[in-house]
């Protein structure tokens, strides 16, 4: 995949969008806070625009074990309903759909 994209594509006759994040920022919490803030613009945007889609955050296995983990991590994913899409980017396999 890469380090940060937005894409749409279809899973199992659903329309879905998604935002690739690398998280390779130095400081992982103001990478955090700027994430979601582009979610909730994406979010606004494809209500209005495009409602069918489903909007996804695509992060590496490595960035969900090393991160999303964490109770902050958690929170904010639980309290927004971040939709998770977990890949392993050297196969580029998609490993894990977390949908909330």
């Amino acid at each position: 995949m890469g380090a940060e994209k937005f894409f749409t594509a279809e899973k199992e006759g659903q329309k879905i969008a998604v935002e690739v994040k690398d998280f390779d920022a130095v400081s992982v919490i103001s990478e955090l806070e700027k994430t979601m803030g582009q979610l909730q613009l994406y979010q606004w945007a494809l209500e209005s625009q495009e409602p069918e889609l489903q909007l996804f955050l695509a992060i590496s296995q490595e960035i969900y074990i090393k991160h999303f983990q964490k109770p902050i991590f958690q929170l904010v994913v639980q309290r927004n309903k971040i939709n998770l899409l977990v890949y392993e980017p050297n196969q580029e396999v998609i490993l894990q759909w977390i949908k909330h």
